[in-house]
């Protein structure tokens, strides 16, 4: 009777929790059996793995061969398991050394002829590997988002017998680390958008402050033209931010995209997805759009278009910034610190209000149609700007817009000063630490009860004017909050006053 022991990790949401891969030789008739909850291509691996074996040379043992991959209350899913599969066979049989096996994590799928594919979702095992002392084996097709991770000692194989000789003396490459990375691709700039001084203005404020941004106008107003210049504005994301979005993104079947490296994420899905879609979800619970947002753009266009019970889904993380996703027998975490920008109609029609007086849609149907959205989604969004249909005159005249660099220089000063007072983002900031460093000034603070009490407004709504108020006041590098910065904050909730 024979054992051996490797060591790898599974996958629970964004965590992975590490398994250990046991492999018992015992008498009776020849079989491959593998436990510890695995699921359909856990179960396959056996097939993988013997027929790799044999391609490349090895003895598989007429014997009765068992894996245990614990802990078995984990459920284990994909092929990650393979290579650690295959090399324990190989050391509890003595065709390998088992002396080092101790001091190393194995992942890899294998091919019948003994070749390592690429695993899927690998870099948040790698971050979690981090803290151990264990050198890592990994697919040479994943060593681009290994050169990622800091800290830890990572080496690569494409072939079975390039591991194996690895245990016998022959040591594999180190993976490089990554170097010289940069975004590509165009970046929108808002010099595109004529007008618009208000719409352009609360963008300025909600990308200084994290806060979530409704526009509501008629179509072709520059809605969707303004939503997907705020990247532009936004700064570049710090190393620890980008790995955590490159964690989330390689849970996604189309995996991370090294060129997308430090920039922040802008996800726009359509009005018919699902909730499911939205915030997460199936039955090995992946990545919603919220969570592929965190710390980047969330844009949901037509809003009132998305079923309300999609849109009710939103409440919570828009809160809380983490989304739980619970199944009967898991319970997975997903971070959602996502800034929610979003753009509708004022009426079924799109055209209310427009001096063109193209609008024929009924009070009752205008209603009718804004009752899609819920109070208490409305509430959460700390602006909500009209955008109004553009003149000939301003499409033709003098365009007077902004770059979007002159603007993400202030964006970026604002945030500072911000992560220098209270380490966080205004929109982020406690309603315990609102009083703190929100305060207003006696005029100021006559202005916003006098504005509560005609408006009739939440307490969620006082503790967001404060937020954007401070955020405004801090564009302007201003100590104190004063009346300007409160009357502008009110004036940036059109719909509290409807």
């Amino acid at each position: 009777m024979s054992l051996a022991v490797i060591f790898c990790r599974g996958l629970e949401g964004l965590s992975s929790p590490p398994v250990k891969v046991e492999v018992f030789l015992s008498g009776g008739l020849p079989a491959l059996n593998i436990v510890g909850l695995p699921e359909a291509a856990v179960r396959e691996s056996k097939d993988r793995v013997r027929s790799a074996l044999k391609s490349t040379g090895f003895e598989v043992p007429a014997r009765r061969i068992t894996v245990n991959l614990a802990p078995a209350d984990l459920p284990k899913q994909g092929g990650r398991f393979d290579l650690p599969i295959a090399i324990a066979i190989l050391a509890a049989t003595g065709q390998l050394p088992d002396s080092e096996l101790q001091n190393y994590e194995l992942y890899g799928e294998l091919s019948l002829d003994g070749s390592i594919s690429h695993v899927p979702g690998l870099l948040p095992s790698l971050l979690a590997a981090r803290n151990g002392d264990r050198e890592l084996i990994i697919p040479t097709a994943n060593q681009g988002v290994a050169g990622l991770v800091s800290g830890l000692v990572t080496r690569t194989a494409s072939h079975l017998l390039a591991v194996c000789e690895h245990f016998t003396g022959k040591a594999l490459p180190r993976c490089p680390p990554a170097r010289n990375l940069s975004s590509t691709g165009p970046v929108l700039d808002l010099l595109d958008v004529r007008g618009q001084l208000l719409a352009r203005r609360a963008l300025e404020i909600a990308a200084a402050g994290g806060h979530s941004l409704l526009m509501i106008g008629p179509p072709g107003s520059g809605k969707t033209m303004l939503a997907r210049r705020l990247p532009g504005i936004l700064p570049s994301l710090n190393d620890a931010d980008a790995l955590e979005c490159a964690a989330i993104g390689s849970l996604t079947r189309r995996g991370f995209n090294l060129h997308d490296w430090k920039r922040r994420p802008f996800r726009c899905p359509h009005h018919t997805a699902s909730a499911a879609a939205l915030v997460g979800g199936g039955r090995d619970p992946q990545p919603g759009e919220i969570s592929l947002a965190h710390h980047g753009v969330l844009f949901l266009d037509e809003l009132p278009e998305f079923p309300r019970q999609v849109l009710e889904t939103l409440r919570e993380p828009l809160e809380s910034g983490e989304i739980y996703i619970a199944r009967v027998a898991r319970r997975v975490r997903f971070p959602a610190g996502f800034q929610m920008i979003a753009a509708m109609n004022p009426c079924p029609c799109g055209y209310l209000g427009d001096p063109s007086g193209r609008c024929h849609c009924s009070e009752q149907l205008v209603e009718r149609y804004r009752h899609r959205l819920s109070g208490p989604l409305l509430d959460r969004l700390d602006i909500q700007v009209p955008v109004p249909r553009l003149s000939v005159e301003e499409l033709q005249g003098k365009n007077i817009s902004e770059e979007s660099r002159a603007v993400a220089d202030r964006v970026l000063e604002a945030r500072n000063v911000q992560m220098e007072r209270q380490d966080c983002l205004n929109a982020q900031l406690a309603p315990s630490r609102v009083d703190e460093f929100c305060r207003p000034g006696k005029k100021a603070g006559a202005l916003l009860s006098a504005a509560m009490s005609r408006l009739s407004l939440s307490a969620r709504v006082y503790h967001r004017l404060l937020r954007l108020a401070r955020t405004i006041a801090d564009l302007e590098n201003s100590a104190e909050l004063g009346p300007a910065h409160i009357g502008e904050a009110i004036t940036l909730r059109s719909l509290d006053r409807n």
